[in-house]
């Protein structure tokens, strides 16, 4: 939970008969025990885990000038990896993803360690391939987060806006000093060719905050998963989006953002839902008719009173279109809804995460890997107490059957009765 040693002795000083009480070192002393079983039960459960993991969030964070290599499983938010490391480089980010071999995509923020890493691993695959002889693996893939991105534009846009905001104040106090020289009997013609270039400087700088914003607007659209019209989109209308608000973002300020919308990885999201659709649904027109059908259902359930009965009229129609397009349909769309709901085009899972680490490093000295370990086993056996995953833990939704779902009663077994409890499941 992020508590020192000494709120944690508070804690059980209130609980506690007086001579009950434990010393700091002892507490200190039992932290780093449990610290110790969890990295063993950890290896344990990391194997178990391997042929469930297809998708990673990689990121870099820094406790106390410290990186530490965080990796999530995006629709369990199970937490894979937190590694501390002495860098950031590539071989550092080797080290991680090869622990996972079944790993198909990556999604990380584009910065050249992990980057390389993703290139490192997947030249260990075609190496181990050559090596035996066989097939090897299909390449993982990389895709840019959109999540950083977006946050790029807004911090440009923001700072726009207040530049305006500023100059508009500038404006408003040269037309105070023109109407304080006109009071005064004082030739104002001065000040009030001055108050008319700020004013005229403070319209153009609005204008292009303006403008700024509906290019933001269009960008969001273009990396969403479906048009104005329910469609999903594709890589070639997405990125002719993309170029044309690009054009109209003028200014130093949105090179890094026009850098990443112009990357090839940036739509590398849609790309692999579309390869998934269509080994799901071969049919061209039943899948977009089931693509259309899925889109209606999610708006749906967000949508108010009157909206809402027309969305399922229009419901209704494309269970008409999927019936004669295909008469079972409903085993194919539940193959779509099951891609759908599990499309991730970025990584804001394990920012999640992150913000819970960052608890210990307000707290702690320094955050060691055993206290890592032990905050990782916690975080994965605890369940959800709402969200989309309410009632269920990171473990759970990976699939993984443990023999206690109860973090404490885990911790209490030994690694060889837990590998053979998960080996007899």
């Amino acid at each position: 939970m992020g508590l020192s040693l000494s709120q944690i002795l508070t804690l059980l000083a209130i609980v506690l008969p007086l001579g009950a009480v434990p010393s700091r070192a002892m507490v200190g002393r039992w932290g780093q025990e449990a610290a110790a079983q969890a990295g063993r039960l950890l290896g344990v459960l990391d194997l178990a885990c391997q042929a469930r993991v297809r998708v990673l969030c990689l990121d870099a964070i820094f406790l106390h000038r410290v990186p530490v290599l965080m990796a999530i499983e995006p629709p369990s938010m199970a937490w894979m990896a937190g590694q501390r490391s002495p860098d950031r480089r590539g071989e550092r980010g080797r080290e991680v993803i090869t622990h996972w071999p079944c790993l198909e995509h990556v999604i990380a923020a584009g910065g050249q360690g992990l980057e390389r890493g993703v290139k490192l691993a997947n030249a260990a695959r075609c190496a181990q391939g050559e090596a035996a002889e066989t097939v090897s693996r299909s390449t993982m893939t990389m895709g840019l987060d959109v999540f950083h991105t977006q946050r790029e534009r807004e911090r440009v846009v923001q700072r726009q806006w207040k530049h305006a905001e500023r100059q508009l104040e500038t404006a408003s106090q040269a037309d105070a000093k023109v109407a304080r020289y006109q009071r005064q009997g004082r030739d104002p013609r001065g000040v009030s060719g001055v108050a008319g270039r700020a004013w005229r400087k403070a319209e153009r700088l609005i204008d292009q905050a303006g403008k700024a914003q509906e290019a933001v607007q269009q960008i969001d659209a273009a990396l969403s998963w479906f048009d104005a019209k329910g469609r999903l989109y594709c890589r070639q209308p997405a990125q002719a989006e993309l170029d044309a608000a690009c054009q109209q973002l003028q200014g130093d300020c949105w090179s890094k953002v026009k850098r990443l919308l112009s990357d090839e990885r940036t739509l590398h999201h849609l790309d692999r839902l579309h390869d998934h659709l269509t080994s799901a649904v071969s049919a061209p027109g039943l899948r977009d008719a089931l693509t259309r059908l899925w889109y209606v259902n999610d708006q749906m359930q967000q949508a108010p009173g009157d909206a809402c009965m027309r969305l399922r009229q229009l419901v209704v129609f494309e269970h008409v279109l999927g019936e004669r397009l295909e008469p079972q349909w409903q085993s194919a769309y539940r193959r779509v809804d099951e891609l759908l709901r599990h499309a991730v085009r970025a990584r804001s899972a394990v920012e999640c995460v992150n913000s819970v680490v960052r608890m210990h490093q307000g707290r702690h000295r320094q955050v060691s890997q055993g206290l890592l370990d032990l905050k990782r086993l916690y975080w994965n056996c605890r369940i959800f107490r709402e969200g989309k995953r309410k009632g269920k833990s990171p473990y759970a939704l990976l699939g993984l059957n443990l023999p206690s779902s109860h973090w404490w009663q885990l911790l209490q077994m030994a690694p060889e009765e837990l590998e053979q409890k998960l080996l007899t499941q």
